[in-house]
This record gives structure tokens, C-alpha cells and sequence, in this order.
């Protein structure tokens, strides 16, 4: 139970509560202005820093944050397990720590970030706070995904400031129905860890959607990419790899790869310089054989028969000169024909010589070109092989991107078909649970009656949906919000009542005025005075803030809330009227 809310600043306001019912209200003053408005007494915030010392997270937009309000230090005492009673303390301008007395953290399992501060004093994390939190007064195990201290405290002292009166069974507007179940789910005793398996579940839509969405966009798509795609590129890919292993496979070291490679070079050189040779020798050779068919000695029989014709006798001195000439040009001839021929036997010769050595060089760069052809230098195989590596990698990226799109295509069918095994497990868990579900069911129709008379219709839905555990408390009447905000309160005291009994929560139930807001008379106090008897007979605690014009329709229907009423005494007084004793 809390007993005492308190602060370092004096004109802070303290609260005293003690065990059953406690109100704290806020008049409205004779000398009041009828704009003066008791929205701003401090009720809400009254809760919002019950939960602040109880571990809440501050935002730059959280009461504390404030910066009047930062550097205060507020204070809570409470009862607790194992203890007589327990103080933290904890100030807006750190709120990243607590400090507790006594040091209730486990001595055996104590962290690093916990500081004795003497005399059973310790400040530890916010974080080590909560989890004492959920150990102590929720008896939660070290493994409880989907079971929050925070959200199990957001139902017990529900926020106005996070719209936690909208629904019954969630205590902010946009809270996941699947996550809300599954803590009430532990408050009520059934298997919270089945009402988990939809919050999985629908945390695994959630990304299979945004992945859907990421493989339809023309960049985010590549990285997984279409499952008919990814099997073309992966034959491809496939195909080069098997190229390139082959090659590796059938490739041989040569290790003078380039003297051989220069010697090859060489013979090709020399065998195209002996090609131009050639060329050059044959035209030679032609030209040299029409030279030697065109030298022949000199046709003179037609000399004398002219000179006969012209009366000419040549003497014999003549005739004898004449045939020396014919002897020299004969020689002549002679000489010029033995020249040409040894000119063209010198060429054919050469030629020949050429044939002889290119045929020996086309073996030789045969044999060489061979050497080159089947093997290669230590840096080519190196190529290779890092070649082979990168479409290797290639290979597996696109394997993997394949496996996701399967993953991807599949995981659609495979939600389907275990959230309708869920939906059965979840089923079959609640026959077997029949009486905590009827205990519960029984116990919100007792309260409701005692609201609204024996006869009411009033009960609670429990079934297994297709997306989540279905909670549904149901009270029969028109849809005002009077009977909406006493389907809560009903709620809310069967669920404290049972986590309570059961040793699943602490025992107090705290309540803003915004709940009673537009609430008909006669059932505020019916309500009143139900929490009275139930907080006496539970040995529970309510506390309650509340208008004194609301109290006053509540004393007109017979409810006495003069021994109920706790300090402090709110009023609309602008300067010092509120909780915290001056307006900011």
C-alpha cells in the first residue's frame, strides 16, 4: 500500500493514504471566479508522480521535466514485501536514477551501477528500480517478454494524460491490443505467455510488411529482389563459377612463363622477317631468269650477203677482224650467263635455306605455343582464383537474397497458418482455465450489479481471436459515457481484486476524477461505497481523487466520504491552492 507522498520543497502539498478507501479532493472556493477551474488543483498530477517514483520514463513534455518542478525531490513510502516499508526518492533533473531505503536489491546479484549510499541507502538505475518492481510486487520471473512492470502499473493507477480512460482494456489510446491482453492476461491468471504468442505474431506481420513494401521500391528492392529474377541470376552466376573452377582445375604453372613467352614472340619475329626475305629473294629470282633468257649471242650471218648486195668484198683482213669481234661477244655472253646463273643459284639456295629453317621454327613455336596454351604464370592462376572468389561471394549473396524471398513468400502462409494454431491453443488454454475466467466473469458481475441492481446484465467476454486474446467487459445499457466509465471501474477493481488474491499484484487501485466524469449519482456513490467494502474485505487500498461538487452528488445519494477523505486539501486558489503550492 502507499502511505505518504511528500517533497523537498515546503510548499509542496504532502498526500497520506492509508489502507481502504482514500479521496482527495479539490473545493471550489466561495470567492472563486467562475473561470477559475480546479483542472489545475494537482489531482492528475498526483498520479503522475505516484507513477514517476514508481519508475515511469520522463519526456521533455512529462510533468517533472517542468522547469519549476525539475529540481525538486519527491518522495514516496509504501509498504513492501519483506519489509516494514520502503522510501525512494527521485528528482526530474535526474531521472535517470532512484534512490531507495532500505536497499532492497538483491546482495547476490547486486550490478555495477548500484551506489551504497550508508545507513541502507542505495541509489541504483531507474531501470534496476523497475525490475525490482516487477520481482517484488508483481512476482514476475528473470523471463517475462510481453509482461511489463509499467503496463501492469498503467492498469492499477490508469493516466489521464495518456488517454487511459478511452477503453477498459487499454491504458493509452494507440496501445496494441495483442500487448495490452497479454498483461491483462497475467493480472487475471490465465497464460500470458499464449496472449504473447499474438504480439509475436503481429510483430512479425509488421516487419513481413514493411519488407513487402522494401521489396516493391526500385532501390530498397535489390536487396531481396523476386524470387523468378534471383533464380535467372543464380544459374548465371552458377555458370561462371563452373567456368572459372574448370580453368583452375586444368591450368599448369609454367614457372619461366615469360622467357618462355619472349622465345615464342622471337620465332614468330624471325619467321615473319624470313617470310619478307622471301619476298624480296623470289622477285630477285624473277627478275634474274628473264635476264638470262634474254642474253644469247648475236645473229651475223646477215652481214656479208648485205655487203655482197652492195658490191662490197670484204678482204680476208676483214673477215679475220670480224670473227674476233663475234669470239669476244660470244665470251662476253659466256661470262654474263655464267653470272646469272650463280645468281640464281645463290638465291634458290637461299631460298631453300629459309624453307628448311621456317619449317623448324613452326615446330618449334608449335611446341612453345603448346607450353603457353595449357599452362601460364603463378599471377594468371592468382587471377583466377581471386576471380572464382568474387563470383563465389556473388553467388552466395544471391542465394541468400533467394532464401529471404522464399522466407518472404512463405512467411505469409506460415503466419496464417500459426495464428489459427494460436487461436486453437489459446482456445483449448481457456476451457482448461474455466474457473479463472469464471471467477473473474462472476466477480465483475457482482460489481456491476452492485452499481446498477440484481438483474443487470454484466459480464466478461474472454475468447481467443484471431489476433489476440479478446477481453471485453460488458455491462447492458445505452452507450453514455457514465456506464463506459463504470465498465472501467468495474474492470479495474475485478482485475486488482484478482491480481491481489493471487499474489500477481500489489494491493492498492488508484483512480483520476476525469473516470467519474458525467457518472449519474446514484452510481457514483453505489461505486463509492463499493470500493469501501471491497478495499475493507480485500484488504486493499483505493485511492481516488475527486471535485467536492461530485462528493456533494454522492452525499445526496446517502454516501458519508468524511471518513475517507485525505489530505491534502486541493483548492482552485490560484497562488497556493494546488498540490504543489504555487502555479507554473
Amino acid at each position: 500500500m502507499l502511505r505518504r507522498l511528500d517533497a523537498d520543497d515546503p510548499r509542496f502539498k504532502g498526500a497520506v493514504f492509508t489502507p481502504g478507501l482514500n479521496l482527495v479532493v479539490a473545493d471550489r472556493l466561495r470567492g472563486s471566479a467562475t473561470t477559475d477551474s480546479r483542472n489545475s488543483a494537482g489531482k492528475s498530477s498526483l498520479i503522475e508522480l505516484i507513477h514517476f517514483l514508481l519508475g515511469s520514463r520522463v519526456t521533455k513534455t512529462s510533468l517533472v521535466a517542468r522547469k519549476p518542478l525539475r529540481e525538486i525531490t519527491f518522495s514516496l513510502e509504501m509498504s513492501w514485501p519483506n519489509v516494514d516499508s520502503l522510501r525512494v526518492w527521485r528528482t526530474g533533473g535526474r531521472p535517470n536514477v532512484v534512490r531507495i531505503s532500505p536497499d532492497i536489491a538483491d546482495a547476490d546479484s547486486r550490478e555495477p551501477m548500484v551506489l551504497d549510499l550508508g545507513d541502507d541507502l542505495a541509489e541504483i538505475p531507474v531501470e534496476t528500480w523497475n525490475r525490482l518492481i516487477e520481482r517484488d510486487l508483481f512476482h514476475l520471473g528473470a523471463e517475462h517478454d510481453g509482461v511489463s512492470g509499467r503496463t501492469l502499473l498503467s492498469f492499477l493507477a490508469r493516466r489521464a494524460s495518456s488517454h487511459g480512460f478511452n477503453e477498459a482494456t487499454r491504458t493509452f489510446a494507440r496501445q496494441a491490443e495483442a500487448d495490452a491482453t497479454t498483461n491483462l492476461a497475467y493480472l487475471l491468471g490465465l497464460d500470458w505467455q499464449l496472449a504473447n504468442g499474438y504480439r509475436e505474431l503481429a510483430a512479425r506481420k509488421a516487419t513481413r510488411t514493411q519488407l513487402r513494401k522494401a521489396v516493391n521500391d526500385p532501390v530498397w528492392g535489390r536487396i531481396v529482389g523476386s524470387i523468378a529474377d534471383l533464380r535467372g541470376q543464380i544459374a548465371l552466376a552458377q555458370g561462371q563459377v563452373d567456368r572459372l573452377r574448370t580453368q583452375i582445375a586444368d591450368f599448369q604453372v609454367v614457372p619461366e612463363y615469360e622467357r618462355v613467352k619472349e622465345q615464342a614472340d622471337a620465332v614468330a619475329r624471325r619467321i615473319k622477317q624470313l617470310s619478307q626475305d622471301d619476298v624480296i629473294d623470289r622477285d630477285n629470282l624473277e627478275e634474274l631468269q628473264q635476264a638470262i633468257t634474254e642474253t644469247s649471242d648475236v645473229d651475223t650471218t646477215y652481214l656479208e650477203p648485205v655487203y655482197e648486195e652492195l658490191g662490197v668484198v670484204l678482204n680476208e683482213q676483214v673477215r679475220r677482224r670480224f670473227e674476233e669481234v663475234k669470239d669476244f661477244h660470244r665470251s662476253v655472253v659466256r661470262n654474263r650467263r655464267r653470272f646469272l646463273d650463280a645468281e640464281i643459284a645463290e638465291i634458290t639456295e637461299r631460298l631453300e635455306a629459309r624453307r628448311t629453317e621456317r619449317s623448324h621454327l613452326g615446330e618449334e613455336q608449335a611446341r612453345l605455343l603448346r607450353v603457353l596454351n595449357d599452362g601460364g604464370a603463378l599471377e594468371a592462376l592468382t587471377a583466377l582464383q581471386q576471380a572464382m572468389a568474387r563470383e563465389q561471394a556473388t553467388l552466395e549473396a544471391l542465394r541468400h537474397r533467394y532464401d529471404a524471398a522464399q522466407t518472404l513468400e512463405a512467411s505469409g502462409r506460415q503466419i496464417t497458418t500459426q495464428r489459427l494454431q494460436l487461436q486453437q491453443a489459446v482456445s483449448t488454454d481457456l476451457d482448461e482455465r474455466f474457473e479463472h475466467t469464471s471467477e473473474a466473469t462472476l466477480l465483475f458481475s457482482q460489481y456491476a450489479q452492485r452499481l446498477y441492481g440484481q438483474g443487470r446484465e454484466a459480464y466478461l467476454a474472454i475468447e481467443a481471436g484471431p489476433n489476440s486474446l479478446q477481453i471485453r467487459p460488458h455491462i447492458h445499457s445505452d452507450d453514455s459515457r457514465g456506464i463506459s466509465s463504470m465498465v472501467i471501474f468495474c474492470f479495474d477493481l475485478t482485475v486488482a481484486v484478482l491480481a491481489h488474491r493471487h499474489h500477481r499484484g500489489p494491493d492498492f487501485l488508484i483512480h483520476d476524477s476525469h473516470l467519474f466524469d458525467g457518472v449519474d449519482d446514484r452510481q457514483l456513490a453505489a461505486a463509492l461505497q463499493l470500493a469501501a467494502d471491497v478495499t475493507e474485505e480485500e484488504n486493499m487500498q483505493y485511492i481516488a481523487t475527486f471535485n467536492s461538487d461530485d462528493l456533494d452528488k454522492a452525499a445526496r445519494q446517502g454516501f458519508n466520504a468524511a471518513p475517507y477523505v485525505r489530505e491534502p486539501h486541493l483548492t482552485d486558489r490560484l497562488d497556493d491552492g494546488g498540490l504543489f503550492g504555487f502555479r507554473f
